[in-house]
């Protein structure tokens, strides 16, 4: 489910939970835990990957469709964990993305330091990172739309969200959804190299300096209203939610 590789000072957590690394409560409290540990383990700095051709295809929605409103509640404060977690690191996080990136997948790359994703092997087919909660019936929480406001400014963030819209490699690249793009099989080489060079600089002038960087993401998860849970809840459990996820299930068992 999530497998843990050292490279030296850092640590890779590899997602690994067939076929697309659907994000269940196990792989979210998995991650959160390793994350949060990191730092005490003597790791440096950490990426996160995924699988050659897919980072994460986001929620499981055919097993959360599954649980009722008390486990979705205490499933989504993990998931904001879980971001929180990455955002408060005390050590740098480079998201490695091997390939497709939606919904939940892009979550967590934006709320780590740099986003490295794979160019598409078959150009036809190009590989799509983006926030298409919308499209599956979903809004989109204020704490998200904040974090992606932070890197691709506010109007291009507004359009994103509203219409679900997913992009292609050189189109996130464009905009700073990523910050880097590679070959599949180079993009934990590459997330290594930026991390190895961000650690040659002095360490308490760059831990200072990231930190103060990265306080108002921080600062994201300080007040619990703005994580709109029950909110959420409350939608996922609506009529238009149900349908529209429901759907999504039975076409995804028919292909």
């Amino acid at each position: 489910m999530l497998e843990s590789i050292r490279h030296d000072a850092i640590l890779e957590l590899r997602m690994a939970r067939p076929p697309v690394n659907a994000l269940n409560p196990d792989l979210v409290r998995a991650l959160r835990s390793a994350v949060e540990e990191a730092d005490a383990m003597g790791a440096r700095g950490i990426v996160l990957s995924g699988r050659a051709g897919m980072f994460s295809a986001g929620l499981d929605v055919p097993e959360l469709l599954q649980i009722d409103r008390a486990a979705l509640v205490a499933f989504w404060q993990e998931f904001f964990g879980l971001c929180a977690a990455l955002a408060a690191s005390p050590i740098p996080i480079v998201a490695a993305m091997g390939g497709h990136s939606p919904a939940g997948g892009a979550v967590l790359s934006i709320f780590c330091d740099y986003r490295i994703m794979a160019r598409s092997v078959d150009p036809a087919k190009p590989y799509r990172i983006g926030l298409n909660e919308v499209q599956v019936g979903l809004s989109v929480p204020d704490v998200i739309q904040c974090a992606l406001r932070r890197l691709v400014g506010t109007y291009r963030a507004e359009r994103m969200v509203v219409a679900g819209q997913m992009l292609d490699p050189e189109q996130a690249l464009a905009i700073g959804l990523v910050d880097e793009l590679s070959a599949a099989d180079d993009v934990v080489p590459r997330a290594l190299a930026w991390l190895g060079n961000l650690l040659k600089l002095p360490p308490q002038a760059m831990a200072a300096t990231r930190g103060l960087a990265r306080s108002d993401l921080i600062q994201l998860f300080a007040d619990p209203t703005r994580l709109s849970i029950e909110e959420f809840a409350d939608g996922w459990f609506g009529a238009e939610t149900q349908s529209t996820l429901r759907a999504l299930v039975a076409q995804l068992k028919k292909s």
